[in-house]
């Protein structure tokens, strides 16, 4: 039987019939074409990049865009695509989040015509994959100490620099990579092969085994003037394309904590301990399990509101920061109070609350710390600015 869903206070009538049809497709692959194998890809470090095709065919990447192949749908009924795929794995919902938010969203909002027409429908059909080139290793919450050059020379430009925890690397066929020019930050598409730019995977992870994660290393790298995105002027570009990626995320963590509480309720109302009973039966265990579907039933809220206001292009980026470090906080606790209710079972593979748990730890950290997002809160409420 598949997911049947989480919904304490009515959200479900919140939502469109189209937004439920969308729900519901995503849902019924994500229990029928990702569940069955994500524990192996999981154990075995790999990402399943077998389900890409038919992810391209479902409309998951840029989901949200228009034109070029993409399906156009909402940014609700793109959250809730996020929240059905990070239910099974948050590696899968990553690699959705980056191919579409972080690849093709700044190709399409700042890139030529000639790059949306290469680009954009191989992207969207999958049959070419993308990674994001902002993180270096000693510059991760401060983008703009950036040190990844670039400098003109003839009718191209030459890159030097080093990325890292890049989602898809590797694999990618294009990467949009960000450096420091005479005129400020700009943004290029480097190609897969270029001479100078290699890449190499992350090994040792405990978290997002299912992704690849991989290092990005440009030496003497020659592009094109043709590969910079042309309308990418300063952070503000990048810093637009987080501010996507982190709204996908605050939806999808949603999925984790529903799994997470749905396996620790069904677990407690099976589980006999102490003269038989269930041990949901005990005020401890009820305790906990109502602190949960509370948390989730506010996370649900908030995103359903943040959907709303971004279909009216009017969420800002402060309110998307508050999405994301509330529900990502609120998912990682409860992947933790459930593997607590499950005791010695729940730190099994056999379960997926130890994946969650692992996986969720990096999702706090990556596309803006928890902290960095209580800093840009802080800014918005207070008008001071407290990130030196």
């Amino acid at each position: 039987m598949g997911f049947r869903g989480v919904d304490y206070f009515g959200v479900d009538s919140l939502f469109s019939e189209e937004e439920l049809m969308v729900r519901q497709t995503a849902r019924r692959f994500a229990d029928e074409r990702i569940l069955p194998v994500i524990r192996e890809c999981f154990r075995d470090g790999r990402f399943p990049a077998e389900l890409v095709p038919e992810m391209g065919e479902l409309g998951f990447f840029g989901a949200n865009l228009e034109g070029y192949g993409c399906a156009g749908m909402s940014n609700t009924e793109y959250g809730l695509i996020m929240q059905e795929l990070e239910r099974v794995d948050s590696g899968i919902r990553s690699f959705v989040s980056v191919q579409g938010a972080l690849v093709m969203y700044p190709i399409f909002t700042y890139g030529s015509d000639a790059q949306k027409d290469r680009w954009l429908p191989a992207l969207q059909s999958g049959k070419a994959i993308g990674c994001f080139g902002l993180t270096e290793p000693d510059f991760g919450s401060n983008p703009a100490g950036m040190r990844t050059t670039a400098r003109r020379e003839g009718d191209g430009w030459i890159l030097n620099g080093e990325k890292t925890w890049i989602t898809n690397g590797s694999a990618a066929d294009v990467s949009v990579v960000w450096a420091r020019a005479e005129e400020g930050l700009v943004g290029f598409l480097v190609e897969r092969g270029t001479p100078g730019f290699t890449t190499s995977d992350i090994h040792g992870k405990w978290s997002m085994r299912a992704s690849v994660t991989s290092s990005l290393a440009m030496a003497d790298c020659r592009v094109k003037e043709s590969d910079r995105l042309p309308a990418a002027k300063g952070l503000r570009a990048p810093l637009s394309c987080l501010s996507q990626a982190r709204y996908g995320i605050g939806w999808g963590v949603l999925g984790a904590a529903m799994d997470c509480y749905e396996t620790a309720r069904s677990y407690s109302v099976t589980r006999k301990q102490f003269d038989g009973k269930p041990i949901a039966a005990h005020q401890l265990v009820q305790e906990k399990l109502a602190w949960m579907i509370t948390e989730i039933t506010k996370g649900q809220l908030l995103a359903v509101q943040a959907g709303r206001l971004k279909d009216g292009k009017k969420l800002e980026p402060a309110q998307i920061s508050m999405l994301k470090r509330n529900n990502v906080a609120m998912a990682l606790e409860c992947a933790r109070i459930s593997r607590d209710l499950l005791g010695a079972n729940g730190i099994t593979d056999e379960y997926s609350i130890m994946r969650h748990l692992c996986n969720l730890e990096s999702v706090k950290t990556y596309e803006g710390t928890d902290h960095i997002h209580a800093l840009v809160i802080g800014e918005a409420v207070t008008g001071v600015a407290a990130y030196k």
